[in-house]
């Protein structure tokens, strides 16, 4: 079975060029990265995916703790025959790209996890099934879901970074169905199992074992990633270094995407040579 087939995807640069797997957040998709990619592809070899119940990935019923996750990329690699890559996640995704080099480190160049700690949280879930609730699809036409997104959202949503970001993210994830109407991209069960199943354990053992070089990108003003919590990471593993961007939120890619490159591209270090 070809199982790259599951997965909506991408893949950018020329062949011979060196390989990063860009790995999106909660309720995101591949094409999230597009704007990053687009400064890396003239000499990079980069793939993005929708990771498993997001975007036009397949939707299982279960299956969505980040050891599900990782074993999906694995099983994606091994396809394409990738023996050794950069690997980039945000968020949720992040969470999934450090278990997946804890359990397979000879994959893994370099590691790049953004905005996201190891600690666990019983509740986390109750927070993002309260957003997705207050959402009444599906809608019946595009006007009435933008009407929707711009107005009561923003005015009723009691969110942890800036409303009109997340009402435009949400928006972003709302697609037009074959009977017409308009509902979630995602797999609204399999976002909420891949919370409670993602925070059911903190993973501290992972971040205390990466045996790959590690950069920890923290925005300044995030809501996720507390300082202390970076600071923590930063001090229990000498391979992890850390970098906290101003003015960036937990988007960082989207809130400072040029400073977001070029802390990538300092990070891997001869990247001006690939460039030649």
């Amino acid at each position: 079975m070809n199982y790259l087939e599951n997965f909506y995807h991408h893949v950018y640069g020329p062949e011979n060029g060196r390989k990063w797997i860009f790995v999106h957040g909660l309720m995101g998709f591949g094409q999230n990265w597009r704007r990053i990619i687009s400064s890396f592809e003239k000499t990079e070899r980069c793939l993005s995916y929708d990771q498993r119940g997001h975007g036009r990935s397949f939707k299982p019923e279960s299956g969505y703790t980040p050891d599900d996750y990782a074993d999906d990329l694995k099983k994606i690699v091994d396809e394409l025959g990738w023996e050794k890559f950069i690997l980039v996640g945000h968020s949720m995704g992040g969470r999934n790209v450090l278990v997946f080099a804890s359990k397979y480190p000879e994959y893994v160049e370099k590691l790049i996890i953004e905005d996201i700690g190891p600690e666990s949280n019983s509740g986390a879930s109750e927070y993002y099934e309260y957003l997705l609730n207050l959402v009444p699809t599906p809608f019946s036409s595009r006007d009435q879901a933008r009407q929707f997104f711009a107005e009561e959202f923003v005015k009723t949503a009691k969110t942890r970074e800036n409303v009109e970001v997340i009402s435009r993210f949400f928006y972003s994830n709302i697609e037009e169905k074959p009977n017409g109407t308009l509902d979630w991209r995602f797999s609204k069960s399999g976002i909420i199992e891949s919370v409670r199943a993602g925070r059911d354990q903190d993973r501290w053992q992972e971040v205390r074992n990466l045996k790959v070089p590690t950069l920890l990108i923290r925005g300044e003003n995030s809501q996720e990633l507390s300082r202390e919590s970076y600071q923590s990471m930063l001090d229990c593993n000498s391979m992890i270094k850390g970098v906290e961007v101003s003015n960036a939120g937990h988007w960082i890619h989207s809130d400072q995407p040029e400073t977001f490159v070029e802390v990538l591209k300092s990070f891997v270090g001869d990247f001006s040579q690939s460039e030649k």
